[in-house]
Protein backbone atom coordinates (compact mmCIF):
# COMPACT_ATOMS: atom_id res chain seq x y z
CA UNK A 1 0.00 0.00 0.00
CA UNK A 2 1.40 3.51 -1.02
CA UNK A 3 0.72 7.11 -2.09
CA UNK A 4 1.83 10.20 -3.68
CA UNK A 5 2.86 13.07 -1.44
CA UNK A 6 3.18 16.45 -2.57
CA UNK A 7 3.66 19.78 -0.88
CA UNK A 8 3.04 23.27 -2.52
CA UNK A 9 4.05 26.56 -1.51
CA UNK A 10 4.29 25.84 2.37
CA UNK A 11 4.52 28.63 4.66
CA UNK A 12 5.12 28.61 8.25
CA UNK A 13 5.55 30.94 11.01
CA UNK A 14 5.98 30.44 14.61
CA UNK A 15 4.65 33.89 16.83
CA UNK A 16 7.74 35.01 19.23
CA UNK A 17 8.37 37.75 21.54
CA UNK A 18 10.31 39.57 19.10
CA UNK A 19 7.98 38.99 16.39
CA UNK A 20 6.89 36.27 13.84
CA UNK A 21 9.69 33.56 12.88
CA UNK A 22 9.51 32.25 9.45
CA UNK A 23 10.09 28.43 10.29
CA UNK A 24 9.75 27.10 5.90
CA UNK A 25 9.73 29.74 3.17
CA UNK A 26 7.88 28.83 -0.07
CA UNK A 27 8.44 24.79 0.67
CA UNK A 28 7.57 22.30 -2.21
CA UNK A 29 8.34 18.76 -2.70
CA UNK A 30 6.75 15.77 -4.39
CA UNK A 31 7.64 12.53 -3.35
CA UNK A 32 6.04 9.35 -6.08
CA UNK A 33 3.83 6.48 -4.47
CA UNK A 34 6.25 3.83 -2.83
CA UNK A 35 9.26 5.86 -3.18
CA UNK A 36 11.58 7.02 -0.31
CA UNK A 37 13.00 10.73 0.49
CA UNK A 38 15.43 11.68 2.76
CA UNK A 39 15.30 15.37 4.25
CA UNK A 40 18.94 16.37 5.09
CA UNK A 41 20.31 19.82 6.99
CA UNK A 42 21.59 21.89 10.11
CA UNK A 43 19.45 20.92 13.40
CA UNK A 44 17.63 24.68 13.22
CA UNK A 45 16.10 24.19 9.49
CA UNK A 46 13.06 23.10 9.69
CA UNK A 47 13.24 19.60 8.90
CA UNK A 48 10.96 17.99 11.81
CA UNK A 49 8.79 21.31 11.18
CA UNK A 50 8.40 19.73 7.88
CA UNK A 51 7.51 16.36 9.06
CA UNK A 52 4.71 17.88 11.63
CA UNK A 53 3.22 19.15 8.63
CA UNK A 54 3.26 15.95 6.82
CA UNK A 55 1.44 14.34 10.04
CA UNK A 56 -0.99 16.75 10.26
CA UNK A 57 -0.05 17.79 13.70
CA UNK A 58 1.06 21.46 12.17
CA UNK A 59 -0.90 22.96 10.17
CA UNK A 60 0.71 25.83 7.76
CA UNK A 61 0.14 29.51 7.31
CA UNK A 62 -0.04 28.95 3.50
CA UNK A 63 0.14 26.25 0.79
CA UNK A 64 -1.18 22.76 0.19
CA UNK A 65 -0.50 19.39 1.19
CA UNK A 66 -1.76 16.53 -0.62
CA UNK A 67 -1.45 12.89 0.28
CA UNK A 68 -2.83 10.56 -2.02
CA UNK A 69 -5.94 12.71 -3.11
CA UNK A 70 -6.98 14.09 0.67
CA UNK A 71 -6.20 17.77 1.27
CA UNK A 72 -4.86 17.73 4.65
CA UNK A 73 -6.28 21.73 5.18
CA UNK A 74 -9.87 20.37 4.41
CA UNK A 75 -9.51 17.91 7.27
CA UNK A 76 -11.08 18.85 11.17
CA UNK A 77 -8.82 17.80 13.86
CA UNK A 78 -10.24 14.67 14.49
CA UNK A 79 -10.66 13.84 11.06
CA UNK A 80 -7.17 14.22 10.90
CA UNK A 81 -6.63 12.00 14.12
CA UNK A 82 -8.67 9.21 12.01
CA UNK A 83 -6.47 10.26 9.25
CA UNK A 84 -3.49 9.35 11.12
CA UNK A 85 -4.86 6.15 12.82
CA UNK A 86 -5.83 4.02 9.38
CA UNK A 87 -2.55 5.70 7.03
CA UNK A 88 0.34 7.31 8.84
CA UNK A 89 3.35 5.69 10.60
CA UNK A 90 5.77 7.39 12.90
CA UNK A 91 8.70 6.40 14.00
CA UNK A 92 10.86 8.31 16.30
CA UNK A 93 14.91 9.39 17.64
CA UNK A 94 13.29 8.23 20.80
CA UNK A 95 11.15 5.38 20.50
CA UNK A 96 7.93 7.00 22.68
CA UNK A 97 7.15 3.24 23.31
CA UNK A 98 4.55 3.26 26.57
CA UNK A 99 6.84 2.02 29.76
CA UNK A 100 4.11 0.54 31.44
CA UNK A 101 3.22 -1.75 28.50
CA UNK A 102 5.07 -4.87 27.02
CA UNK A 103 6.30 -5.05 23.61
CA UNK A 104 3.26 -6.93 22.38
CA UNK A 105 0.96 -4.02 24.57
CA UNK A 106 2.48 -1.30 22.67
CA UNK A 107 1.94 -2.96 19.28
CA UNK A 108 -1.35 -3.72 19.72
CA UNK A 109 -2.28 -0.24 21.13
CA UNK A 110 -3.01 1.53 17.51
CA UNK A 111 -4.75 -1.48 16.71
CA UNK A 112 -7.07 -1.95 19.93
CA UNK A 113 -8.04 1.91 19.86
CA UNK A 114 -8.92 1.59 16.07
CA UNK A 115 -11.16 -1.25 17.44
CA UNK A 116 -9.39 -3.42 14.55
CA UNK A 117 -10.06 -7.51 14.89
CA UNK A 118 -7.48 -9.60 15.92
CA UNK A 119 -5.27 -6.85 17.34
CA UNK A 120 -2.52 -8.73 19.65
CA UNK A 121 -2.41 -11.56 17.01
CA UNK A 122 -1.21 -8.79 14.25
CA UNK A 123 1.25 -7.22 16.66
CA UNK A 124 2.64 -10.57 16.94
CA UNK A 125 3.35 -11.39 13.85
CA UNK A 126 4.63 -7.87 13.21
CA UNK A 127 7.28 -8.72 15.95
CA UNK A 128 8.19 -11.73 14.93
CA UNK A 129 8.53 -10.14 11.22
CA UNK A 130 10.97 -7.65 13.18
CA UNK A 131 12.80 -10.31 15.03
CA UNK A 132 11.35 -10.12 18.51
CA UNK A 133 8.86 -13.41 19.06
CA UNK A 134 11.50 -14.09 21.84
CA UNK A 135 10.94 -10.64 23.79
CA UNK A 136 7.10 -10.22 23.13
CA UNK A 137 5.98 -10.18 27.09
CA UNK A 138 9.48 -7.29 27.80
CA UNK A 139 8.99 -4.35 28.52
CA UNK A 140 10.78 -1.13 27.61
CA UNK A 141 13.23 -1.43 30.40
CA UNK A 142 14.27 -4.72 29.64
CA UNK A 143 14.85 -4.24 26.07
CA UNK A 144 18.38 -2.91 24.39
CA UNK A 145 18.17 0.44 22.67
CA UNK A 146 18.12 -1.42 18.84
CA UNK A 147 15.28 -3.63 20.55
CA UNK A 148 13.11 -0.72 21.77
CA UNK A 149 13.46 0.71 18.42
CA UNK A 150 12.23 -2.72 16.47
CA UNK A 151 9.08 -2.17 18.64
CA UNK A 152 8.83 1.32 17.38
CA UNK A 153 8.71 0.06 13.73
CA UNK A 154 6.56 -2.97 14.15
CA UNK A 155 4.13 -0.33 16.18
CA UNK A 156 4.81 2.07 12.84
CA UNK A 157 3.91 -0.03 10.60
CA UNK A 158 1.17 -3.12 12.04
CA UNK A 159 -1.50 -1.57 10.85
CA UNK A 160 -0.18 -0.87 7.09
CA UNK A 161 0.22 2.49 6.61
CA UNK A 162 0.99 3.91 3.22
CA UNK A 163 2.97 7.14 4.36
CA UNK A 164 5.60 6.12 6.67
CA UNK A 165 7.82 9.14 8.53
CA UNK A 166 10.71 9.12 10.65
CA UNK A 167 12.48 11.32 12.50
CA UNK A 168 16.26 10.68 13.48
CA UNK A 169 15.15 6.90 13.86
CA UNK A 170 18.72 5.64 14.42
CA UNK A 171 19.93 8.75 15.83
CA UNK A 172 20.14 6.98 19.65
CA UNK A 173 21.83 4.23 18.61
CA UNK A 174 25.23 2.94 18.47
CA UNK A 175 26.65 2.90 14.28
CA UNK A 176 25.96 -1.26 14.21
CA UNK A 177 22.81 -1.30 15.93
CA UNK A 178 21.66 1.46 13.52
CA UNK A 179 22.76 -0.10 10.46
CA UNK A 180 21.15 -3.56 11.37
CA UNK A 181 17.49 -1.11 12.37
CA UNK A 182 17.84 0.81 9.18
CA UNK A 183 18.56 -2.69 7.01
CA UNK A 184 15.44 -4.04 8.01
CA UNK A 185 13.19 -0.34 7.94
CA UNK A 186 14.27 -0.06 4.23
CA UNK A 187 13.18 -4.23 4.08
CA UNK A 188 10.01 -3.71 5.74
CA UNK A 189 9.47 -0.24 3.61
CA UNK A 190 9.80 -2.62 0.07
CA UNK A 191 7.69 -5.05 1.36
CA UNK A 192 4.86 -3.01 2.29
CA UNK A 193 5.31 -0.63 -0.28
CA UNK A 194 4.94 2.57 2.04
CA UNK A 195 5.61 5.91 0.96
CA UNK A 196 9.33 6.47 2.98
CA UNK A 197 10.44 10.25 4.46
CA UNK A 198 13.20 10.64 6.77
CA UNK A 199 14.83 13.31 8.89
CA UNK A 200 18.30 12.28 8.99
CA UNK A 201 21.66 13.81 9.58
CA UNK A 202 23.19 10.74 8.76
CA UNK A 203 24.94 10.56 5.50
CA UNK A 204 24.60 6.73 5.08
CA UNK A 205 20.65 6.90 5.70
CA UNK A 206 20.02 9.29 2.73
CA UNK A 207 22.32 7.42 0.28
CA UNK A 208 19.48 4.71 1.15
CA UNK A 209 16.44 6.77 0.05
CA UNK A 210 15.76 6.83 -3.79
CA UNK A 211 15.31 11.17 -3.44
CA UNK A 212 16.93 13.55 -1.63
CA UNK A 213 16.30 16.97 -0.62
CA UNK A 214 18.00 19.28 1.85
CA UNK A 215 16.72 22.38 4.38
CA UNK A 216 18.43 25.21 4.79
CA UNK A 217 17.20 28.22 6.74
CA UNK A 218 13.42 27.31 5.79
CA UNK A 219 14.10 26.04 2.23
CA UNK A 220 13.93 23.19 0.14
CA UNK A 221 16.97 22.14 -2.21
CA UNK A 222 16.56 19.27 -4.54
CA UNK A 223 19.82 17.34 -4.56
Amino acid sequence: MSTSVQMSGIHLTYPTESGSVAVLSDASLTVPPGESLAITGPSGSGKTSLLLLLSGLERPNQGEILVGSQRLGDMDSNALADWRSEHLGIIFQSFHLLPGLSALGNVSLPLEIAGQANARERATTMLEAVGLSHRLQHYPTQLSGGEQQRVAIARALVHQPSLLLGDEPTGNLDQQTGEKVLSLLFDLHRQSKSTLILVTHDERVAERCQHRVRMDAGRLHAL
